[in-house]
């Protein structure tokens, strides 16, 4: 591995429309913060035919302590680590 350089898995999952892709990049990334290595809060979606139009998430802002907010891109109220219910 080249030192001081990241590099991404792109990993093509298809839904049947932007809501479906969407909650299942959610669940995939939440799924995958077992493993160390994956940043869920930069996941987005696009369309197969467009994938230059991408369509975040998370919010990802920034928390105290340098973590990231993990509810959807456009929620409401303040941000948080988890689902408030």
């Amino acid at each position: 591995m080249v030192e001081g350089k990241r590099f991404v898995i792109h990993l093509p999952v298809a839904a049947g429309d932007l809501v479906g892709a969407v909650r299942l990049a959610r669940v995939v990334a939440r799924w995958a913060t077992l493993l160390s290595s994956t940043d869920p809060g930069e996941t987005t979606v696009s369309a197969e035919d467009d994938q230059g139009v991408r369509h975040r998430v998370f919010c990802d802002l920034l928390l105290p302590g340098g973590r990231r907010c993990l509810l959807r891109a456009d929620h409401d109220g303040p941000c948080a680590r988890r689902l408030v219910r």
